[in-house]
Order: C-alpha cells, then sequence, then structure tokens
C-alpha cells in the first residue's frame, strides 16, 4: 500500500481520493473547500495544511484541479509541489488542462529528477464514485507503469496515450466528440417532438440504428428512455455545461495552434457558450441540458 498525497477533493477528486482510502492506502488531502476536506476526513484520510504539506513523506501525489493555471501555479515555483516533494515522488495528475501547460509541467517534475504522467479523466461524477473512470494517460513508459497500478484502483479503462501531454490530447478530443454528438442528439429530439414523434420511438428505433452513440444510448438527452440520464433528475449535473464548454474551449486553443480544422467543435464551442451564459445557473446543470436550449427554453 502506497502513501499518497491528494491535492483537489471537489466532485470528482473527492469519490476518486475515497476509492484509494477503500483500497486501504493511506491519504493525505488538501482543498481550498472545508466541506470537501470534512468529507475527506470522514473517509478515513487525513487533512494537510496546505498543498505542498499533503506531498511530504508521500511516494505519489495526485491532483485534480479546475485548469492549467492552478495546476502551474500548485506544481511550479519555491513553494510548489515539485520543490516540496520528496525525492522520487510520482506525479498524477488528473486535471483537464490545455497540451502545453501539462508538457511544461511535466519537463519541470522531470528536470527535478521526478516522475510525472497526465491522467485526465472521462466518466463523470458516478464514475469516479464506482470506481469506473477511464484514464488517457500521457507520459513516458516507466512512469505510466507506476502510475497504472494506482489508476486501476479508480478507473475501469487505463490507456497509455503516448508521451507528455497525450493524456491531455486524447481527453480534449474525446469530449471535443461528445460536445458535438449530444447536441446532434439533442436537435433530433427537438425536431422529432415538432413532427410529432414519441420520443421513446425515436430511440428504440436510432439506439438500434446508424444514429447509435453514447449521447444517445447512455445519457439520452430526454427523459424516459435512459432511466438513468440526468434528463431524469432535472439535469441535475453529472458533467455540467461549464465544464463541457471549457473542454470545447480547450480543444478549440488546440486546434488553432495546430492548425487542425474542427468547425463543428468550433459551433459546438459556440452553442455552449450560448447555452451556459443563456441564465443564471445554466452552466451547473448537466451538459445534456442543452435539449432544452434548443427548445427555446432558457
Amino acid at each position: 500500500m502506497a502513501t499518497i498525497g491528494f491535492i483537489g477533493l471537489g466532485n470528482m477528486g473527492g469519490p476518486m481520493a475515497a476509492n484509494l482510502l477503500k483500497a486501504g492506502h493511506t491519504l493525505k488531502g488538501y482543498d481550498l473547500s472545508a466541506e470537501a476536506v470534512a468529507r475527506f476526513q470522514e473517509a478515513g484520510g487525513t487533512a494537510s495544511a496546505s498543498a505542498a504539506d499533503a506531498v511530504t513523506g508521500v511516494e505519489i501525489a495526485i491532483t485534480m484541479l479546475p485548469a492549467g493555471r492552478h495546476v502551474e501555479a500548485v506544481y511550479l515555483g519555491e513553494d510548489g509541489l515539485i520543490a516540496k516533494a520528496g525525492a522520487g515522488t510520482l506525479f498524477i495528475d488528473s486535471s483537464t488542462i490545455d497540451v502545453a501547460t501539462a508538457r511544461k509541467v511535466a519537463g519541470e517534475a522531470e528536470a527535478a529528477g521526478m516522475a510525472m504522467v497526465d491522467a485526465p479523466v472521462s466518466g463523470g461524477v458516478g464514475g469516479a464514485t464506482a470506481g469506473t473512470l477511464t484514464f488517457m494517460v500521457g507520459g513516458p513508459d516507466q512512469a505510466f507503469e507506476s502510475a497504472e497500478p494506482i489508476l486501476e484502483v479508480m478507473g475501469k479503462t487505463i490507456v497509455h496515450a503516448g508521451g507528455a501531454g497525450n493524456g491531455q490530447a486524447a481527453k480534449i478530443c474525446n469530449n471535443m466528440i461528445l460536445g458535438i454528438s449530444m447536441i446532434g442528439v439533442s436537435e433530433a429530439f427537438v425536431l422529432a417532438e415538432k413532427l410529432g414523434l414519441d420520443h421513446q420511438k425515436l430511440f428504440d428505433i436510432s439506439s438500434t440504428a446508424s444514429g447509435q452513440c453514447w449521447s444517445l444510448t447512455t445519457y439520452c438527452p430526454v427523459p424516459g428512455p435512459v432511466p438513468t440520464s440526468p434528463a431524469n433528475r432535472d439535469y441535475q449535473a453529472g458533467f455540467t455545461a461549464a465544464m463541457m464548454l471549457k473542454d470545447l474551449k480547450l480543444a478549440q486553443e488546440a486546434a488553432n495552434a495546430s492548425g487542425a480544422n474542427t468547425p463543428l467543435g468550433a459551433e459546438a464551442s459556440q452553442i455552449y457558450s450560448l447555452f451556459a451564459g443563456a441564465a443564471e445557473g445554466n452552466g451547473e446543470i448537466d451538459f445534456s441540458g442543452i435539449v432544452r436550449f434548443l427548445r427555446g427554453v432558457r
């Protein structure tokens, strides 16, 4: 069993840390939210006074942070994790951030003699709680091999995507597909409503025909056909519209920087930007709630 520092104990990080504790690992944790820290302590973790304190005396440090600027701030500088962690610490960053920042931080870790992987996740809060996340991992082979047993406690599918930053590249490409497909599925249901076609009938047909996709069969944006989808809980978020917008923007930044042509990705980013900003609180509902926006319900 390992001693692990975990920084970022929110909606995703909290249940991920809890699964590590259930598996018998010893965890020190830090978060700006006192409520998140309290839940972590209830699960058996030890609270730390700072991010730097959370990586003191640990073998592995895991971070789950909101954006690239937070990752850079936590890892770099005189009081950063790279400077404060012990020799040989393995860093696992499961934040979803831009590729350039992931590669910059990994380079600094390597220069300091540390191992690091970027390991963003797919699967939402439900997957984090159930321990069924998909990890897309970027980093050297040896670092991946060291991280894999820890990731397997928190996830079901662990894929080594290549060198540093490739985990982030895979994540933003995957979520661009997801954002585009959810809009397409939602548009189809809105059109079906206008044409007098029942939701269940469209689902029964398209789920077994060429329109089949994850956004339809697992995360259906209308109530009824898939009882576990957020549509049946008034779009209580598993993955918020604001987070989808963040990932779509990251994809567009990467597309612009690399010269990739992604017109549907760009359009999806614009639509989610309008949706998330259309009314107070829209950004915090589930991204599948885009169907309400397409109906004209704000």
